[in-house]
């Protein structure tokens, strides 16, 4: 449940107790339901294309008396009369924008609001990707699983996808029986996998505009490659004669063959796994390859003893792969930052990290974020593959709150996204591994801290510059720190949009840790703070200025009353938990 502001919201919720009786049930008389009381929304797409029309559906009947507001930041753009659970928005034609929608009404002078959902409007998902992933593929996962797996994801704006081992081979990734394809194969790991799971995944996906990706290695091939025409001479090696070829290697009782390298660089690999890729799309109608790699291989070398730059070889590859699949959209693994600047210097529609030590501190997600911005000169947003409560996840249990939502808090301020959202939350590298649950509060803030990401990505992830901010208490409430994250302090990380000053303040007073990972799920929750007097250096007169944060009043726009003294700003804010985001327009 969101907290609210008592200046702005009143949520006034009627409760009531009644015990029931399994012997009498008559005997106790029917809850009178709440007069206001929160709604939850959903539409029907995870992306909109300018001009489309969204349908919007709340759960239960509100006052006829409300309004469904529509605001692109903190501007009001449209009202209207609120007049049933269903209606319909044709969003406006501006491209990669994003709206906050929400319904309200005013009872004796004061605010109601009764919910908010975002909305995307791009016509280009790898814009501002918030990618998930789907793993489970055997035919035994029904039309209605399909769905409801996608209706939830769509209720998180996610609007791409990764099949994650949807296929056979590596090197031979779509099983085939003559001239079409097998009905069913096994993945590495010796489970089933149905074509027909995969395609209806793949058509229900794209009803609701998520885009969806072919997972596979760029150079994997498994130990009976050349049986399937793949040469030996394109492999890498251990060595410079050519003896022993460089592999992953997996349990022999768990998974049905070790991985072999192939020299990405070799231009018989691409030849024979773009013909194998053509052949997916032939049948599959992903909308592009994710392409994954193993880390730093080490010293390694060609058949003909030449050392290899794996990193170099990576953008020989996608640059080949972007010209012979024109349309088909693509993005590679960085393992922990391996070839990254190789990677960003191709026509890779994202950047994408897959986290591992020694990037275990906050500090270290915001750093990858700012170092991929710079890498591709700010042309491509970052999702990052952070793996929570790794530890944790050896076992059966649930997720820790806070931990998520800190880790959440970072990216999402740095203008990231996080790699979290499937048939379930991922904990492991192993996207089937499944042992950890989301308690309930942890799925309601999740869908806040996505409308928030959607609602305010013109400001999180839409360019700017970083910068720091001179910000202080004037009441002692909170102490205050520059980015990096300090113990009892709040955080502040500065960006300069346009002419508005963004200041996020990151809530760490509480924390018993600053890993962002939280092996363990021993992380613990914020404690609040209300009212807390602040001032900020500015150099320019001050327009308007307003906060907005996932933690409170549904996510939308607060404007805040202020004044200017020169060049200092007073104000008070009025809530924090994990995350605020200050925003002051200049004139």
């Amino acid at each position: 449940m969101k907290n609210s502001l008592k200046f702005l919201l009143i949520i006034v919720i009627t409760l009531f107790a009644c015990e029931k009786s399994e012997n009498n049930p008559k005997e106790n008389p029917a809850p009178v339901a709440p007069e206001y009381s929160e709604v939850s929304f959903v539409t029907n797409k995870a992306r909109y294309n300018p001009g489309e029309e969204v349908d919007f559906v709340i759960d239960k009947e509100i006052s006829s008396s409300a309004s469904i507001r529509y605001r692109h930041l903190n501007e009001i753009i449209k009202e209207n009369s609120y007049s049933g659970r269903n209606w319909t928005w044709k969003v406006p034609v501006t491209d990669f924008t994003g709206y906050m929608i929400d319904l309200y009404e005013i009872v004796d002078g004061k605010e109601i609001v009764y919910g908010s959902i975002a909305v995307d409007v791009s016509s280009d998902w790898t814009r501002f990707p918030r990618y998930g992933f789907l793993s489970e593929f055997d035919s035994a996962v029904s039309t209605e699983e399909i769905r409801n797996t996608l209706d939830q994801l769509t209720r998180y704006h996610i609007n791409g996808l990764q099949y994650y081992d949807w296929h056979n081979k590596h090197h031979k990734p779509l099983k085939m029986e003559g001239n079409t394809p097998s009905e069913t194969w096994q993945d590495i790991a010796r489970r089933n996998v149905s074509f027909k799971t995969v395609e209806n995944y793949i058509q229900n996906a794209k009803s609701r505009n998520i885009s969806s990706m072919s997972y596979n290695l760029l150079f994997g091939a498994w130990e009976d490659f050349e049986t399937d025409g793949v040469d030996k001479e394109w492999m890498i090696f251990n060595d410079a004669n050519h003896q022993n070829i460089n592999k992953h290697e997996l349990d022999d009782n768990w998974a049905l063959s070790d991985i072999l390298v192939v020299n990405p660089a070799n231009e018989d690999w691409e030849e024979y796994i773009f013909a194998e890729t053509e052949n997916i799309y032939q049948f599959l109608d992903f909308d592009g390859w994710h392409l994954d790699q193993l880390g730093d291989r080490g010293k390694v070398y060609d058949y003909q003893g030449n050392s290899v730059d794996l990193k170099q070889g990576y953008n020989s590859f996608l640059n080949s792969l972007d010209q012979h699949f024109e349309g088909k959209k693509m993005v590679m693994n960085a393992v922990n930052q391996f070839g990254q600047a190789q990677i960003l210097n191709t026509g890779v529609d994202f950047a994408y990290t897959e986290v591992w030590y020694p990037n275990e501190r906050y500090d270290d997600l915001g750093q990858i974020i700012m170092d991929n911005n710079a890498l591709s000169s700010n042309t491509k947003n970052t999702v990052l593959a952070a793996y929570m409560n790794y530890d944790l996840a050896n076992s059966n249990g649930n997720f820790n709150t806070p931990a998520i939502l800190y880790t959440d808090a970072v990216i999402f301020a740095f203008g990231g996204a996080h790699l979290e959202l499937g048939e379930h939350m991922l904990g492991k590298e192993y996207f089937p591994n499944n042992n950890l649950l989301m308690r309930a509060d942890l799925k309601e803030s999740l869908i806040e801290y996505y409308d928030f990401m959607v609602a305010y990505q013109n400001l999180l992830r839409d360019g700017g510059n970083f910068n720091s901010p001179l910000i202080s208490s004037t009441d002692g409430k909170l102490n205050l720190n520059a980015w990096p994250p300090q113990y009892n302090n709040v955080a502040v990380i500065g960006k300069e949009v346009g002419n508005r000053q963004i200041i996020h303040l990151l809530n760490f007073a509480n924390v018993t840790s600053l890993d962002w990972r939280d092996n363990s799920g021993t992380q613990t929750f914020p404690q609040t703070e209300e009212n807390c007097n602040l001032q900020i250096s500015v150099d320019k007169t001050v327009a308007k200025l307003w906060y907005a944060s996932p933690d409170s009043n549904f996510g939308i726009a607060v404007n805040i009353n202020f004044t200017q003294n020169g060049n200092k700003l007073s104000f008070q804010l009025p809530y924090l938990k994990y995350w605020d985001m200050i925003v002051v327009e200049f004139e």
